[in-house]
């Protein structure tokens, strides 16, 4: 039985980018992985996912120009496009193979069981861990009623070879309103199932509302208070019935209904590590209840958005603490997140709905960027940002709404986590024409208190 100072169960970015330091520093590190190394960000979410979008982002970019120097007709082939995304993402894992490599990580092909808090069973093989981290992750959630097996998930839409005329999808947070978006650029119908009254409930709702209003308008139908009960074949089509009486047909149904903890049949009994239905519990040292057992990135039930970024902090932490370097608990920067639908909307630090709903404490700044000139040379007057202050005008939280809203919030994520004053950014200077310098310039003004729109 090989032993090995450290296993980590899952090879995606929750164990590697720990691992690396482990091993540099002289552990003995073993990654388990199943399926394809990187696991599901790089091979089944967030890379295929932004390939896929971007030549719709394109269009979307092309059509603003309607009748002012726009000339022909601009068309996504979807087939040639899934061929590209195809081959680039098939690059990944044997990338990563080569990264494990150079890290000197080991490697066990096939699916990790703990035979107790040491011994892990691979195949026919067993390894014993000195310490063991669990990295497994997340899978899509497919509702268990009648004709479930006929509800497709985010990795086989990744993978769809047409796009179908009509999809129906169970659901509104992040997948569902994305690929709604791709879908409704390629001028498909789209019929969504909201199980509540709100679409990206965790998101700023005046923009949720504009996403919305864009998508209704190009034959993208919510259906609020509305849940799947039961889906049927009928010849090349699907009937969808739902708990209040409404039943849907189309070419295609998509489960976007969130995604779950893969703890099944991995062995924490074995182990006696509990799990809870948010997945694994950990304390401040990323430590399950078992002391030699711990849980990164998705898998780990925490207070902290599912997002591969807080994984590779996770696992950048563990392995600090567990080389010495910290004794502190794990202690979370403001952590951004973005929706890439057409245009992008994103959060990052206190959300203005909290804010509004603070006055005491907050202010809240809207701040339309888009209507300036120098975005207006890109015919772009809606992009926007709300920004959230406290009295003092220091920065805590900014939503953004703007086709590239992935960047600007990246701004804005510095800008809260270094705590630079507005005051500070007065005293920059900015490439421009931008819509960084745009929006920044309008900071500028809340500083000096003119010139801003203050929500009520």
């Amino acid at each position: 039985m090989e032993k090995y100072d450290i296993i980590y169960i899952g090879s995606g970015n929750a164990a590697w980018q720990g691992g690396r330091f482990l091993s540099d520093a002289g552990w003995k590190v073993l990654i388990i992985e199943k399926g394809l190394y990187g696991g599901a960000c790089a091979n089944y979410g967030c890379n295929s996912k932004i390939l896929l979008d971007a030549p719709y982002e394109l269009s979307v970019a092309i059509k603003r120009y309607e009748g002012i120097g726009k000339k022909g007709d601009f068309t996504v082939d979807w087939p040639s496009l899934m061929e590209f995304k195809e081959k680039r993402i098939a690059n990944l894992p044997k990338f990563l193979e080569g990264k494990f490599k150079e890290y000197n990580l080991d490697v066990a092909n096939g699916e990790g069981v703990l035979l107790d808090n040491h011994r892990v069973q691979v195949g026919d093989d067993i390894y014993y861990g000195d310490k063991i981290v669990i990295a497994t992750g997340l899978h899509p959630f497919i509702p268990d009623i009648p004709g479930k097996e006929f509800i497709c998930d985010s990795t086989d839409f990744l993978n769809i070879k047409e796009l179908p005329e009509k999809t129906i999808i169970l659901g509104a947070g992040f997948v569902s309103l994305e690929f709604a978006s791709i879908l409704a650029e390629a001028g498909k119908s789209v019929d969504i199932l909201v199980r509540s009254d709100k679409v990206l409930r965790h998101f700023y709702q005046p923009y949720v509302k504009k996403i919305i209003k864009i998508l209704e308008d190009e034959n993208v139908n919510f259906h609020y208070n509305q849940e799947a009960i039961e889906v049927s074949k009928n010849q090349d089509k699907f009937e969808v019935k739902t708990n209040n009486g409404l039943d849907l047909t189309g070419d295609y149904v998509l489960g976007a209904l969130g995604r779950i903890a893969n703890i099944e049949n991995i062995g924490l009994e074995n182990a006696g590590v509990k799990a809870s239905e948010n997945g694994i519990p950990v304390n401040g040292h990323m430590q399950t209840n078992v002391e030699n057992i711990y849980a990164t990135g998705d898998v780990a039930d925490t207070n902290q958005a599912k997002l591969v970024t807080v994984a590779i902090y996770q696992s950048k932490y563990l392995a600090k603490y567990l080389l010495g370097e910290t004794t502190e608990d794990i202690s979370y920067p403001v952590v951004p997140a973005v929706v890439f639908t057409l245009p992008r909307i994103a959060t990052v630090g206190v959300q203005a709905s909290y804010a509004l709903e603070h006055p005491d404490e907050y202010e809240v700044h809207r701040i339309e960027y888009g209507k300036s000139y120098s975005i207006e040379l890109r015919n772009d007057n809606t992009a926007e940002c709300t920004v959230v202050t406290d009295k003092d005008k220091n920065i805590l939280g900014a939503e953004v709404y703007s086709p590239e809203a992935e960047n600007l919030i990246n701004m804005f994520t510095f800008i809260i986590s270094k705590k630079i004053t507005l005051k500070e950014l007065d005293e920059m200077i900015y490439a421009f024409p931008s819509s960084s310098s745009v929006a920044l310039y309008k900071l500028h003004n809340i500083h000096y208190n003119i010139g801003y729109r203050k929500d009520n």
